[in-house]
């Protein structure tokens, strides 16, 4: 029999409702047979996701010695689920069991996982599947760094004797028990790893979108969906802030070829976006598969007559910033100028002792540091195969009345990334969604 993983998000998770509809989902195709969930998201605009509530408790337990009064409010909203689901399990008991544990370990990373935990065991009882606790299967070290390999064969060699299961998503331990997680979203990962591990046909990744726009909806109207993109432009895009699926997540499906399916809970007719190894031919005609941006960066300019012949001078550049330990995210140069793209988390409050350590480590004629700077990139395998893209980018900011403060192009052809003012991000992407879609 194929095997498909399907990992349900935190939306479809959310009540008895949603679980409900996710586990139809399920049960309507028999090759579902391991299944990952998240803790449950909002139910409605308003409303708090339980992990959270459990950051609540945590910072309770810090404060004040004690969380029970927090607490309750994750009792309240797992017993109405289970209630309402009519599941065959003592949910008091496992949420008693759940509440000493936090008393006990009290780490921030055991308390954030728990959310994960309670829907697993509520969704394996639902379904008739087997539970597996991801603190079996997925492997860190003690120092928190996920463990790949042991993972693998951890998850081989427990999946092989269970047909069906579901394991909760976000979290694994190390040797000695203690729980650590992946980044908020990580859910996803964990899918990713399983359906490596069981060499899965497909893995599912379902959520309260149908799959990936060509563009924001809050300042497109209407965008184009995406039905088709390649594990590379899925990174490009995840990059620059199109958040449907973690972007860490494509490393264990890609490195087993297994192809992602982003699709809704709500909308199960919806093919969604398919998530591929390579493009195929008949996309080719497309010249982009999507655009998407960041606000939050600032541009370190440097100019100094001659640069271009002073070996290593982007090198002591980097330096300082790796002596404030600053990242940075692009560097285009020309003959006399060098520009550094740094994120603005990276560098607030450290911008006049930034540029006076590059004033006395290589001497430049001019330096500044220009804030309130939005990157957006336009990407797409189709770039690489027509000439002019570049030309009708710029064209298309120009006649929007759009400054482009920076530009560069990966080596790949695969993505143009620009800079712009904060207050010309809308209109730019509006611009050059209608240039290349609309």
């Amino acid at each position: 029999m194929k095997i498909k993983v399907a990992k349900f998000g935190g939306t479809s998770m959310a009540d008895a409702r949603a679980i409900t509809r996710s586990a139809d989902i399920v049960k309507a195709d028999k090759e579902r047979r391991y299944v990952v969930v998240s803790a449950p998201g909002k139910r409605f605009s308003q409303d708090i996701k339980v992990t959270d509530l459990l950051y609540e408790c945590f910072h309770k337990l810090e404060m004040d010695g004690n969380f029970d009064s927090s607490f309750e409010k994750i009792r309240e909203r797992f017993t109405a689920i289970a209630d309402e689901l009519r599941i065959d399990m003592d949910m008091e008991a496992c949420l008693d069991e759940v509440r000493d544990g936090m008393y006990k370990y009290g780490s921030t990373e055991y308390f954030a996982s728990r959310g994960e935990y309670l829907s697993g065991r509520i969704m394996a009882a639902f379904l008739g599947f087997d539970f597996v606790d991801a603190a079996e299967v997925i492997a860190f070290t003690s120092g928190g760094e996920f463990d790949a390999a042991t993972t693998r064969a951890k998850l081989k060699k427990k999946l092989a004797g269970v047909k069906y299961a579901v394991i909760p998503g976000v979290y694994g331990a190390d040797d000695s028990g203690l729980i650590h997680t992946f980044s908020r979203g990580g859910s996803d990962i964990t899918g990713a790893l399983i359906a490596e591990a069981v060499n899965a046909e497909l893995y599912e990744n379902w959520t309260d979108v149908n799959g990936f726009l060509t563009a924001d909806p809050r300042i497109v109207d209407h965008p184009s969906g995406i039905r088709e993109l390649s594990y590379r432009e899925l990174r490009e895009l995840a990059y620059m802030g199109a958040n449907v699926l973690h972007p860490e997540s494509i490393f264990p499906v890609r490195a087993g070829g297994i192809p992602i399916n982003i699709r809704n809970t709500f909308e199960p007719e919806n093919k969604g976006t398919m998530i591929v190894p390579e493009i195929t031919d008949s996309r080719r005609g497309n010249t982009i598969t999507g655009i998407a941006g960041k606000k939050g960066y600032s541009i370190i300019y440097i100019e100094k007559s001659m640069m271009n012949s002073e070996i290593g001078f982007a090198r002591k550049v980097l330096s300082v910033l790796e002596y404030y330990n600053i990242g940075f995210e692009h560097m285009p140069s020309g003959i006399d100028t060098l520009s550094i793209v740094v994120a603005d988390s990276e560098i607030a409050g450290r911008q006049e002792v930034v540029l006076d350590k590059i004033q006395k480590t290589v001497n430049p004629d001019h330096v500044e540091i220009k804030d309130g700077i939005s990157l957006i990139a336009t990407v797409g395998h189709g770039m690489s195969f027509k000439p002019g893209t570049a030309a009708k980018l710029c064209g298309a900011l120009a006649t929007a009345g759009v400054n482009i403060r920076m530009i560069d192009q990966g080596s790949s052809e695969m993505n143009i990334i620009i800079a712009v003012e904060n207050e010309d991000y809308d209109r730019s992407i509006a611009a050059l969604y209608e240039e290349f879609v609309g």
